[in-house]
């Protein structure tokens, strides 16, 4: 069983409000990385929340599953750690997904899934041409990302142990982050 993560509690301070909410081709950001997510073949997408909880969960569809984050205002490795530690014992990966990087599509994740499925490193993560994008999580590695300290998320066991990593070339630049209100593509412009 393959989690398709989520992580939308942060609380968007550089954005001013709640981001996850903030609309692109009038559909909030956090929508963007669900409705990739259960274009692929994952078996579950939870999404973790935290900042203005109850507004976020407001628009997920039925059928995602929630996990609140208390302690979202000490970091993005809390949001990790809440939705690691809430995995079924058959949960062999997880990919992750941050709410506010819309345009990372289904086939893409696709892409996650499949090397995942034919060589079952540590970690996959999408290679995009300018960077690297978001990453399928082993379970065997869960207990150490778990344990992962502030703002930062898998990028920190990339680099500790990067020959745990496998990458996937994307042959187009990374999507980018929505940090600012600035940062939201114009209308119309995502890919698909």
């Amino acid at each position: 069983m393959i989690l398709g993560v989520v992580l939308a509690a942060g609380e968007g301070r550089r954005f001013g409000g709640t981001k996850q909410l903030a609309e692109l081709n009038g559909t909030p950001l956090v929508l963007h990385a669900v409705r990739a997510l259960q274009g692929t073949a994952v078996d579950e997408v939870v999404v973790v929340t935290g900042h203005d909880a109850e507004a976020v969960e407001a628009v997920l569809p039925d059928g995602i599953r929630v996990v609140r984050n208390r302690d979202y205002r000490r970091g993005q490795s809390t949001s990790l750690a809440a939705a690691l530690h809430d995995v079924a014992d058959d949960v062999e990966g997880a990919v992750i997904l941050m709410a506010d990087q819309p345009g990372v599509t289904a086939q893409e994740i696709g892409s996650l899934l499949v090397r995942f499925g034919r060589e079952r490193p540590r970690i996959v993560r999408l290679r995009y041409t300018d960077g690297p994008g978001p990453s399928l999580l082993s379970r065997e590695i869960f207990a150490e990302a778990a344990h992962l300290h502030g703002d930062a998320g898998a990028r920190v066991l990339i680099a500790s142990h990067p020959d745990w990593v496998d990458e996937v070339a994307i042959d187009r630049p990374a999507p980018k982050d929505v940090d600012r209100p600035e940062d939201l593509p114009e209308e119309g412009s995502r890919p698909v």
